[in-house]
């Protein structure tokens, strides 16, 4: 009887497997979904409040139906409330301190993960310490130098400030990548009278671009909406980024939701659509080289 048991208790528990899958997906599902919710609607309570007016949320409160839509916000956003400046302002920021971290951490990183000297790892320790740093405890300092080289409220200080900050993770996640390269093909281009720029240049970069495009991705979402730097370093409104210049909306008594949502939606279009462009190399290249 209890060699007939066995068989039967080990069917049942078989039997019972498909049930608990499905429940386990069934749970997972449910868990992911509130989670997205939750995650909307905070963009959802920006888009209701972006195309009402402020009579309106005052009389029924700000998770009401709307009584009529207002996109007239967006305009009075691009054009009075001078979102159109501070979006400038956010690009000329960016791109120079975009351009200028991965060009000089491509360089380094190529140095670090090619050649071997007295210090290579010590260096590349010293990088990703410095990503560690917060970053808190150098405002008051990088205030003072910036104002003793008289590049306090241009936009060469943060330019510089955002290339030397994040200078140390793009040289971590490119470095990588590059010990990954078979160092025959670099053999092969000096063997033929290429120089190392040369080699860096026309072989490294080129095939270092899906984590080029990954990493100009990621800083390019970061610069662009730093917040507390352009605080600290900028005091003309005209030079303010637009996330800075998003704070001057908002008044001491009276704040005008509808128009500082509206200005914010206008302020995101930019960096989701470089993600859009450029997700498919996200994921890849910053994946790229781990398994060294």
């Amino acid at each position: 009887m209890a060699t007939l048991a066995k068989p039967q208790e080990a069917s049942r528990v078989k039997s019972m497997a498909p049930a608990r899958d499905r429940f386990n997906h069934a749970a997972k599902y449910i868990f992911l979904t509130l989670l997205t919710l939750t995650w909307l609607l905070p963009v959802f309570a920006t888009l209701l409040t972006s195309v009402r007016t402020m009579d309106d949320i005052t009389l029924h409160g700000f998770w009401s139906v709307p009584s009529e839509f207002h996109f007239s916000n967006f305009k009075q956003a691009w054009i009075a409330a001078r979102v159109r400046q501070y979006l400038l302002n956010s690009f000329i920021i960016t791109i120079p301190s975009l351009l200028g971290m991965l060009f000089l951490s491509s360089l380094s990183a190529y140095a670090l993960a090619r050649f071997k000297f007295r210090g290579n790892l010590l260096i590349y320790f010293t990088y990703v310490a410095g990503t560690m740093l917060p970053f808190q405890i150098l405002l008051l300092p990088v205030f003072r130098l910036t104002n003793r080289l008289g590049l306090y409220d241009t936009y060469g200080a943060l330019i510089l400030i955002h290339i030397a900050f994040q200078l140390g993770f793009c040289t971590f996640v490119l470095r990588n990548f590059m010990r990954t390269v078979p160092g025959e093909i670099l053999d092969a281009a000096r063997v033929d009278g290429c120089g190392e720029f040369r080699i860096y240049w026309q072989i490294m970069l080129p095939l270092s671009l899906p984590s080029l495009a990954a990493l100009a991705t990621l800083e390019f979402t970061w610069v662009f909406n730093d917040f507390l730097w352009a605080l600290i370093l900028l005091q003309s409104d005209s030079l303010r980024p637009v996330t800075a210049g998003l704070a001057t909306l908002q008044g001491q008594y009276v704040t005008d939701w509808p128009l500082i949502t509206a200005g914010a939606l206008l302020a995101t279009l930019p960096t989701v659509l470089v993600f859009v462009f450029l997700q498919r190399y996200f994921i890849q290249g910053l994946t790229l080289g781990s398994g060294k």
